[in-house]
């Protein structure tokens, strides 16, 4: 099968061609037809090492995946072959920038007929992502003021629709150029990530790190939270990593459905395209098949 593979850290994703994947306990094989990568994970050390720490090279980037399950692993309940899914990749193994790949079923979830794959790779890490950041730790309700930084971004386009639908008043930063963007997807206001005219908030999003991150925490009145996916902050805040979360997707795959959520999708790329696509600015979608 073909796959976009990295083998060093000093070289280029190249397209490559690699054997077809092994369903261990549990897993299933995906036939991806789209797929989702973000331009950093090449510095992650899980793209170059598994589990147990061992050199995993070449390994196939890309952690958000749309298909069909071709095959079962044993043991593995829930799905059937031919079924419509979508979802996370694992870290630490060969990732969604292919042909074909080995997924836990558990990371995985159902995808209805009337949502295109190319819609439903981009949701599953942004997806999840903004809803975590949002309710599982920021604990946002209904009244609240939420800042996201990036809200132009593929996370924080899908955090300001979601912080909207709730019941937030929604701020969002960005480039000049998002501002219309931004507000389009339901903000306030978008701010330049550094201004001073922001104003105290209940919940800071962070995606950006660095200044940024370290200038929100004044932002942040008291009893609010800030939670950031950038870095672990230096003073209060909340560092984390998207976790799985099958009912979640299902969940937001209808919030598509309904039209009340839109992934932010700049530009579609056929496989052969996708190692110059990790060079490129924006929300880039892989189509495999």
């Amino acid at each position: 099968m073909q796959a976009v593979t990295v083998a060093d850290r000093d070289t280029a994703p190249a397209l490559t061609e690699l054997p077809y994947p092994h369903a261990a306990e549990n897993d299933v094989i995906v036939r991806v037809h789209a797929a989702g990568f973000t331009p950093g994970e090449l510095t992650w050390p899980a793209t170059w090492t598994d589990r147990a720490g061992r050199d995993r090279t070449p390994s196939v980037p890309g952690h958000e995946l749309s298909g069909v399950v071709a095959e079962l692993g044993y043991g593995t309940t829930g799905l059937t072959v031919g079924q419509r899914v979508f979802g996370m990749a694992d870290w630490a193994r060969n990732g969604s920038l292919a042909e074909y790949t080995a997924v836990e079923a558990r990371n995985l979830a159902p995808l209805p007929a009337d949502v295109e794959h190319v819609t439903a790779a981009a949701l599953p890490i942004s997806g999840l992502t903004a809803w975590q950041a949002l309710f599982d730790h920021g604990r946002l309700t209904a009244g609240r003021t939420v800042l996201v930084h990036g809200a132009a971004g593929s996370v924080g386009s899908l955090a300001v629709q979601l912080a909207r639908e709730a019941g937030a008043r929604v701020l969002g930063t960005g480039r000049p150029a998002d501002r219309d963007t931004v507000l389009a997807l339901g903000a306030e206001a978008c701010f330049d990530p550094l201004s001073p005219d922001i104003g105290e908030v209940d919940l800071v999003l962070d995606v950006l790190g660095g200044e940024v991150l370290d200038r929100s925490a004044a932002l942040v009145r008291d009893g609010g939270t800030l939670v950031t996916i950038a870095e672990p902050p230096r003073g209060p805040g909340i560092f984390f990593v998207v976790e799985p979360d099958r009912a979640r997707l299902a969940d937001l795959a209808q919030r598509v459905r309904d039209g009340r959520l839109r992934p932010r999708i700049d530009t579609v790329r056929p496989l052969a395209e996708a190692p110059a696509a990790f060079g490129t600015r924006g929300r880039t979608i892989i189509r495999t098949a």
